[in-house]
């Protein structure tokens, strides 16, 4: 299956299109004042990343009072110990905030100069997003605002359509933001799903780059299955409602979320290190210029696998798995936070980012670290 199509055959490309560039350009000028000098084909940089999970801390134990599973099966098995899940009058879109505030922090960006917010999530507090939440709760108050629905594709996905904004000359600073509360889609009896699903966001800020400032945002690959989808999905609950009968006026709901783990597990065996390749081919890279994987946190063992094919070294595989379980579009911007707080991941460092699961779908991203750090 073919990638997304891009203007040229590396993302960082220079080359020039001036048919699809003077329309954006004068949108912004119309709207930040004439003294714009954004143009089409910036390069894109990553200068900054914050994250944020709830309080309340559920570790396996916890889960043997409420199901039949065990620390020892769940760790041979996935690799968790624990997860963050909401706690009372917590929300989606107050995790959302607080980690799009540190990333803001970090790029030293104020909210006033966000012009657009990009949040990745499958379970917003209102079925209508929760991007406007964000955005108001901020005071982004200039930023335009929507949700992306790509499961746990969603960051990687995220992150390409917020460069593209970038890249067109349309916006300077865009925020993407990956986070999931899965929590509330799970059936705490079924313990091959609720051993694995964590809550929690992450956040960068992605800016153009200014005149002779290297791109950050190296090669991507993007792909979709709907075939899949009944191996990981959270299906609408009822028929929906009719003017006459016992359903006129019942409340809109949705299933416990379901996964065929052996089919989701094969399937992101294979995926993964080729879309990797595909996106390293597109940033005119080898799997040997790799200096992290930062990768979907969903299972150890498609973690090693993903490594193990590339020929990256265990030691160099971001994972809090252990600590936050799987949280969907969240994990890689958390790991990602973490990493680079840590000083493990420093300026300069070459990343292989990559997203699979719901919809089918799956992607990745080569990025080089630009922002803050060693």
């Amino acid at each position: 299956m073919p990638a997304f199509g891009l203007v040229s055959s590396s993302f960082c490309s220079t080359r020039s299109h001036d048919s699809i560039t003077r329309l954006p350009n004068q949108r912004y000028r119309a709207r930040n004042g004439a003294s714009s000098s954004l143009k089409a084909n910036a390069a894109v940089q990553i200068a900054g990343v914050g994250s944020d999970v709830p309080k309340l801390v559920l570790t396996n134990q916890d889960l043997e009072k409420y199901v039949d599973t065990s620390d020892e099966w769940i760790t041979t098995r996935t690799g968790i110990k624990k997860r963050h899940i909401l706690g009372e009058g917590e929300t989606l879109a107050g995790l959302a905030s607080r980690a799009a505030s540190k990333a803001l922090e970090m790029a030293g960006v104020s909210p006033d100069d966000v012009d657009l917010i990009i949040l990745a999530t499958s379970s917003p507090d209102d079925l209508f997003g929760s991007a406007t939440t964000v955005q108001a709760t901020i005071g982004a108050k200039k930023a335009a605002a929507f949700d992306l629905t790509a499961a746990c594709s969603g960051f990687v996905m995220g992150l390409t359509t917020g460069a593209q904004f970038i890249r067109s000359g349309t916006y300077k600073n865009v925020l993407v933001i990956g986070a999931d509360v899965l929590s509330r889609y799970v059936d705490w009896r079924d313990r091959n799903t609720c051993v694995l699903f964590g809550d929690g966001s992450g956040a960068v800020l992605l800016r153009a780059a200014e005149e002779g400032e290297a791109c950050d945002l190296l090669g991507i690959d993007m792909h979709s299955d709907g075939e899949g989808l009944k191996n990981l999905n959270c299906a609408f609950a009822g028929k929906g409602n009719k003017p006459e009968g016992d359903e006129a006026s019942s409340a809109g709901a949705y299933n416990n979320l379901f996964m065929n783990g052996q089919e989701v597990f094969k399937f992101a065996v294979r995926a993964v290190p080729k879309v990797l390749l595909a996106a390293l081919k597109d940033a005119n890279m080898e799997k040997e210029d790799l200096d992290w994987l930062v990768l979907h946190q969903a299972n150890m063992r498609i973690l090693a696998s993903a490594a193990d094919r590339l020929g990256v070294p265990p030691e160099r595989v971001v994972s809090n798995l252990a600590d936050y379980g799987n949280t969907s579009a969240a994990s890689i911007p958390i790991a990602l936070d973490e990493a680079v707080r840590r000083g493990d991941i420093k300026k300069g460092d070459v990343l292989g980012l990559a997203g699979f699961g719901a919809g089918l779908s799956w992607a990745a991203a080569i990025v080089r670290w630009g922002g803050p750090g060693k």
